[in-house]
């Protein structure tokens, strides 16, 4: 049997003609298959080479879209052609690398930036090389240089330095604040310079040599004046702050500083501390609660209640006794605590919550009566009798007018004049009708009889007793 021959487009493995019978013939010659041929493939050489030349056009074109522009530097280090991640590391990287060699001192001792704690914010500066100077952006390539604002770590950039140029270095002495007893006020102690290596200037340098391309810096190791963190010019700042508030330091209730606080005793409350270079103002709690625990012997008072002379129709005559509100202290147990923190921010007024009993008003009516017929003067106050006294009335050619009346006037002493007297010098003169009045006469003891020219004779001492007693409007009433 006669197995199949491939059709064309088959394996050609299965081309070969496997049979045993003679093939068909024409004549004296036999008939035969045409052996199979494949048909040619068709070359794509050209197609190959056209998708490579736009593969690769459009890697270009997507590498472009993430890459810096040539020619672009991020302080003096080339960046361009590089991703912003790449080209942070690079920048760090050549920061960290370079070398500083010191001149001027034994050993030609160096350091790396990475020992001075160099740093530069990189990744920003690539992001912001990338943003301004695209590689897409032909305009962009070759751009002026990108600025970089090089640091170095104070502490570990002094640190280091300290240990390799020992004899570069002296410490300076900061200017400080103390308590001066003698002048109970705060004083400055001078700042001192020191040496040192002067990291400003020694940044400016290693900034300029990797700007210029550079890999190491040359710098001077001997001693550069070193200035003093702080100066006497901030110390006196601070000086300044703490003797106002001596002037004001105390605890007050109201506008009242009713309890100062004095100079040599917030003197022991009081500390500066130079914190890092920064002189601050500390408070010890401690101490301040000392005076807090005093606090209510020297706050807390009684009201005082007032007193007045009045009239009959409780017209307010003269004060005896001004009236004062009374005063309990709240509760203090914070403020030794708080008081301590206001004085740390400059407060030196800590005030104080009480409560104020309310004072009360006792009124003094007060009136004289002179009765001419037994010659007596009676003072009342509030109907009760305070004192009665013999005195002398005038005469009955030159009498004392009888009536109701109030004083309206007081003399401390002068001479009575009239028609044909004179008598100089009288003494605690109390005025309660026209030109007569109760005063004081040192020229008789005859009191009880009428003797005067009109006035009430009284003994000097009766008589500055009422000058005193019955202020201007005291009612006085005369009759027989």
């Amino acid at each position: 049997m006669t197995d199949l021959v491939a059709a064309p487009g088959a394996d050609t493995a299965q081309t070969a003609i496997i049979t045993g019978t003679l093939p068909p013939n024409d004549g004296d010659r036999p008939l035969a298959w045409a052996p199979y041929e494949p048909a040619p493939k068709k070359r794509r050489t050209g197609l190959w080479v056209g998708l490579g030349v736009g593969t690769l056009l459009i890697a270009a074109g997507a590498a472009s879209m993430v890459l810096i522009a040539p020619g672009t530097t991020i302080a003096g280090i080339p960046v361009g052609g590089l991703t912003p991640g790449a080209a942070a590391d690079v920048v760090s990287s050549r920061l960290a690398g370079v070398e500083v060699a010191f001149t001027d001192v034994n050993g030609d001792p160096s350091v790396t930036g990475a020992d001075l704690g160099a740093s530069v914010d990189a990744a920003a500066l690539a992001n912001e090389a990338f943003a301004e100077h695209p590689m897409w952006n032909l305009g962009a390539w070759m751009p002026d240089p990108i600025a970089a604002d090089i640091a170095l770590d104070t502490e570990v950039a002094h640190d280091k330095l300290r240990s390799l140029l020992p004899t570069t270095y002296e410490d300076a002495v900061d200017a400080g604040v103390v308590f001066d007893a003698a002048s109970k006020s705060y004083v400055i102690t001078p700042a001192e310079s020191g040496t040192g290596v002067d990291l400003d200037a020694l940044t400016a340098s290693i900034a300029s040599t990797i700007t210029d391309g550079g890999d190491v810096v040359s710098y001077s190791g001997a001693p550069a004046e070193a200035p003093a963190a702080v100066s006497d010019a901030e110390a006196t700042t601070v000086a300044d702050q703490l003797n106002t508030m001596l002037g004001t330091l105390g605890f007050y209730v109201g506008e009242e500083r009713t309890v100062p606080v004095a100079p040599e005793v917030a003197a022991t409350w009081l500390e500066v501390v130079d914190d890092d270079g920064e002189l601050r103002i500390t408070a010890d709690e401690a101490a301040i609660q000392t005076t807090v625990d005093k606090l209510p012997g020297l706050v807390n008072r009684e009201p005082v209640n007032a007193e007045v002379v009045v009239n009959s129709g409780g017209d307010v005559l003269s004060e005896i006794t001004a009236g004062v509100n009374g005063r309990a202290l709240g509760d203090v147990s914070q403020a030794a605590s708080e008081f301590a923190e206001q004085l740390q921010n400059g407060e030196a007024a800590y005030a104080l919550e009480v409560t104020e009993p309310a004072f009360t008003t006792t009124t003094l009516h007060r009136y004289i009566d002179l009765n001419l017929s037994n010659q007596r003067a009676v003072l009342y106050q509030n109907g009760n009798v305070v004192h009665s006294w013999p005195v002398s009335s005038g005469l009955p050619a030159t009498p004392t007018p009888t009536g109701n009346f109030t004083v309206f006037a007081h003399t401390r002493i002068q001479d009575m004049v009239g028609r044909d007297y004179v008598t100089e010098d009288v003494p605690f003169n109390t005025w309660f009708a026209p030109d007569i009045a109760f005063h004081g006469a040192y020229w008789h003891n005859n009191f009880g009889q009428q003797m005067s020219h009109g006035c009430v004779n009284m003994p000097v001492w009766q008589a500055e007793y009422v000058y005193n007693w019955a202020p201007v409007g005291t009612e006085v009433s005369v009759h027989w």
